[in-house]
């Protein structure tokens, strides 16, 4: 197993102006330490390592809850497909995370720390051709709170399908399922 570049990255709960397509181009082709540190340093090196040596390359994006994890990944995503030049018109990085509002309904809660809080895994797998551009990505994910469905410590929430089926209630396509208010339903719901 060979580590390479770690690279520790804070959320500044704010947009920066860091991420553009001119600081994609500014990083593209260059050497890891010739700039600063920067997601776009590590994409480069995982993108020219995978041109020079034709192996599969993993980025780990790691970290708190609130972190900037999947924030990280789409910019890491929007970077391979600007150096790629991939043929698509819309950008990988909005076709993999079109998923997100089920993903996340089915695997986000409320924490102490945060209103969304993902409560899963993903592993994303980006597909290169021969010319390395992308052709294709997929996205698996891995609930880790099992738990939260029957118990949530003080201040925190079920996952958020439930509230959301709940609150559909009342629509026809959802009669069937005899659903209430959340509030009425405090076997699951707190």
């Amino acid at each position: 197993l060979v580590v390479g570049i770690i690279l520790v990255a804070i959320n500044p709960y704010k947009q920066l102006p860091i991420y553009g397509d001119a600081i994609i181009h500014a990083y593209s082709g260059q050497n890891m330490g010739d700039m600063d540190p920067h997601i776009f340093a590590v994409a480069e090196e995982a993108y020219k390592q995978m041109a020079r040596n034709n192996k599969n390359q993993s980025i780990i994006v790691s970290g708190e809850s609130g972190a900037g994890k999947t924030v990280s990944a789409r910019y890491t995503m929007r970077y391979f497909a600007t150096v790629s030049k991939s043929s698509s018109k819309a950008h990988v990085e909005d076709k993999v995370l079109a998923s997100n509002p089920i993903t996340e309904a089915v695997g986000n809660a409320k924490t102490t720390r945060n209103d969304n809080s993902s409560r899963f895994g993903k592993y994303t797998e980006i597909s290169f051709d021969q010319s390395y551009q992308i052709i294709g990505a997929n996205m698996r994910t891995y609930l880790l709170e099992k738990s939260r469905v029957v118990f949530q410590s003080e201040n925190e929430r079920n996952y958020h399908i439930f509230y959301q089926l709940c609150a559909s209630a009342m629509q026809p396509e959802y009669e069937h399922l005899k659903l209430g208010r959340s509030q009425e339903n405090n076997l699951l719901f707190t």
